[in-house]
């Protein structure tokens, strides 16, 4: 069977690899830091910052590069129609043909990353003194998540292959409405279910820290039923701290790191910060953001396997490369958007915190102390905040707080 394909893939491509080379250029060229910079951090905190920084993105763009080159060849070349038909002449049954498609596409994909992951993920947090996690502690997270990964994915292609088959013009809108009830359930049961899986959770016996929590869920008109700690420490040296929960049940999350290495003040700020996203409702409003997007992601997928693909009964298990490469790409396209709402949100967080808290000083010191402990590029390229920054960089927030304080 021929299989075309639509200009919108090529133009898709061509965006990709535009993106790819200015992420690379501003890379290996990111020009100097903003001059306000050296009046919150030292020359040697810049710099080795844009030395991490710098070893981060390479990772990434080389990630991003080899798995692009190998889609590509794979779905728009032979291999991955060749692979369909060896499927279903081996297994000679068409749900078992698509189940073992998707597998080894997915052990493809994942051999191709792990390289990447292993380095960023252990390596490079081990050289930088962030990890506190063995090697077998790594591969015990990795061989979890893979294989929730692997269950979950394969669940999705044989309902997403059902959706098709039973309803080839409207299957887009089955798609969306299941990955969308999927998305909520997430939110509502994964702290539950699966953060417990890779950690340990708590409820707090310090007093000091339940009145701090209860003072800001007061203001905020928060409700709080349980204040957490979680052992982050067994893995990272970061800090932390983050809300769960929808509706009436609330719980905040607090990385044992934070409670050990910063002072009151910064505790309070990063607590304020996490009950701030609460106060103006991201999480309801991500979720809502994260639907819309998902509809016009499937509708315009809908639309180019209508003009590229003909539908005789049945689709052939090479759709799933098709549709792997068409995710690819337009994860990476749509990334700036998504950051783009994720910085408006942060930054509208960090601003409703220093309300709560009422000490911009203390908001300023938390962020410079964050970005220098975390190595963080404080001053980045504008195109790569803009690209690949879901919280807005240090100076950025500093400058936010700023603006709040009265003039001396």
């Amino acid at each position: 069977m021929t299989y075309k394909f639509h200009c919108l893939w090529y133009i898709m491509i061509a965006v990709t690899l535009l993106f790819l080379v200015l992420f690379t250029w501003f890379t290996l060229y990111p020009g100097q830091p903003s001059k306000d910079t050296y009046t919150y951090f030292s020359k040697k905190d810049v710099g080795r910052a844009r030395d991490h920084a710098r070893t981060q993105r390479i990772i990434s763009v080389a990630d991003i590069a080899v798995n692009l080159v190998f889609l590509i060849w794979f779905t728009m070349g032979k291999a991955g129609r060749e692979l369909s038909a060896w499927c279903e002449r081996t297994t000679g049954r068409y749900t078992a043909s698509i189940i073992l498609y998707f597998i080894i596409l997915w052990a493809l994909l994942n051999l191709i990353d792990l390289p990447f992951s292993f380095y960023e993920g252990y390596t490079l947090q081990k050289s930088w003194g962030f990890s506190t996690q063995t090697l077998n502690s790594w591969w015990s997270d990795y061989i979890k998540n893979a294989s929730m990964d692997l269950v979950m994915s394969c669940i999705g292609v044989l309902l997403l292959f059902f959706a098709m088959n039973r309803w080839p013009d409207r299957w887009h809108i089955a798609a969306w409405a299941t990955v969308s009830v999927v998305m909520v359930l997430e939110t509502i049961i994964g702290p539950v279910l699966v953060e417990p899986m890779f950690n340990k959770f708590e409820p707090t016996k310090d007093p000091k820290l339940i009145s701090m929590v209860q003072e800001l869920a007061d203001k905020a008109d928060i409700p709080v039923d349980e204040v957490l700690i979680m052992d982050a420490s067994r893995r990272t040296r970061k800090a932390n701290a983050y809300f769960t929960g929808i509706g009436k049940v609330k719980r905040i999350v607090v990385y044992d790191t934070l409670l050990k290495d910063y002072p009151e003040d910064a505790v309070k700020g990063v607590i304020a910060h996490e009950m701030a996203h609460w106060k103006k409702g991201h999480i309801i409003k991500g979720l809502a953001a994260g639907c819309a997007g998902i509809f016009i992601l499937f509708a315009v997928l809908h639309m180019l396997i209508k003009s590229d693909i003909p539908f005789r009964g049945r689709f052939k298990p090479y759709v799933w490369a098709y549709i792997t490469l068409f995710l690819f790409l337009a994860s990476y396209i749509s990334g700036p958007i998504y950051n783009y709402a994720s910085r408006y949100m942060e930054t509208e967080a960090d601003l409703t915190s220093v309300s709560l808290t009422h000490d911009p000083a203390a908001a300023i010191k938390l962020q410079t102390d964050l970005a220098a402990k975390n190595v963080s590029d404080m001053s980045p390229p504008a195109f790569i905040e803009w690209f690949s920054y879901s919280h807005p960089s240090g100076m950025h927030r500093i400058e936010s707080i700023k603006n709040l304080m009265p003039p001396a």
